[in-house]
């Protein structure tokens, strides 16, 4: 087959057609990321060009403050629109402080979501369209609803409102759902995408956060409102979810899901193959390589052969399938292992360490 690009590689596995080799797209802790780039004399930015992967995509919601912001010392912090307190501990930003903690109803409904700072938001996206001709193009708004709810008045406060108070915990996923609907607007009357990314974190290692029945009242109608900012642009629409969310899949299909992710494999119900065997023909999958086992402690011989039999059990049907892992890759994980991944899709160490060859060249 003719090398496709990788716009054309990912719209067609999502209409499950066949393609030159599976799409890829990986997420790397920032210590293997910087790992990998040392071993091809490239700096880090440049990873997903070597590595070969499909999409380019940005956060434009409130993981941009999470992950978009590096700091270089440990323990600086910054305060993001949401008025959220973020501090640097090891790799990542964890939150120092959140607004609602401990707030009553009052504070809860005087609260606004930064509708004014949207151009600010928006604008990691130039830099994606800015490869848009070649590579498939993504934004991603989450989290959208519940994982807000963690952030901005914490985990234990949202449990609690949604158990006793479910007057305030609606109130607040109504703000949420409000402004992740306009952020969606925003975005895809402003770029042009090839799909709406949308998440949040409901699932845990066993069960779901937030029960099933729950989460179809309190959640589901506000995100099939969101999804439906994406299918009125015309576009796919992804939702990220870790954990077991098994039970929920059904709705997320009803409401308008193009594409799951990350398929967190270790999880009850969330089986790749299974998933496949039962939804793939409704939706797309990414995701599905174990992080926890396979990738760190698995031989490169046992991660190239167990890769490529999940790539072929999820194109079953002739495509429907982007080759990622369950979660980040985990810095633990030996590079030849990555290599072991990468190559069951078809792409070889030999094509990787010429494509950083070319920019290391140009750079």
């Amino acid at each position: 087959m003719i090398p496709m690009r990788h716009c054309d590689r990912v719209h067609a596995a999502l209409r499950h057609e066949p393609v030159d080799r599976v799409p890829i797209w990986m997420w790397f802790h920032p210590a293997i990321a910087s790992q990998l780039a040392a071993h091809l004399e490239i700096p880090p930015y440049r990873l997903a060009d070597a590595m070969g992967d499909d999409i380019r995509q940005t956060w434009v919601g409130n993981n941009h403050a999470m992950e978009g912001i590096v700091h270089e010392r440990e323990g600086d912090s910054h305060t993001d629109f949401w008025g959220i307190e973020w501090v640097k501990e090891g790799d990542f930003n964890q939150i120092r402080r959140s607004p609602l903690t401990n707030a009553d109803e009052s504070a809860v409904r005087r609260y606004a979501f930064p509708y004014d700072r949207a151009g600010d938001l928006l604008a990691p996206m130039d830099a994606v369209i800015a490869v848009r001709g070649d590579y498939f193009i993504g934004c991603d708004i989450s989290p959208c609803l519940l994982e807000v709810l963690f952030r901005i008045r914490g985990m234990e406060d949202t449990l609690l409102d949604l158990a006793a108070a479910p007057e305030t915990a609606d109130e607040l996923l109504r703000k949420a759902a409000d402004f992740a609907v306009y952020l969606a607007r925003e975005a895809c009357d402003r770029f042009t995408l090839d799909w709406l990314w949308t998440g949040d974190d409901v699932g845990g290692q066993q069960t779901m956060i937030v029960g099933p029945q729950r989460w179809r009242e309190s959640i589901r109608p506000h995100l099939a409102a969101i999804f439906a900012v994406g299918k009125q642009h015309n576009l796919p629409v992804a939702y990220h979810s870790c954990g077991a969310i098994r039970p929920i899949i059904p709705d997320l299909i009803e409401i308008g899901l193009s594409v799951l992710n990350p398929i967190q494999c270790n999880c009850p119900g969330m089986e790749p193959l299974s998933l496949k065997k039962e939804f793939g023909k409704h939706i797309a999958f990414m995701g599905g390589v174990d992080t926890q086992e396979l990738l760190p402690r698995g031989k490169p011989e046992k991660v190239f052969r167990e890769t490529r039999r999940l790539i072929d059990g999820m194109t079953s049907d002739g495509g429907g399938y982007i080759l990622a892992a369950s979660h980040s890759i985990p810095p633990e994980t030996p590079l030849q292992n990555v290599f072991a991944m990468y190559a069951a899709a078809g792409e070889s160490h030999e094509a990787i360490m010429d494509r950083a060859a070319t920019i290391r060249a140009g750079h």
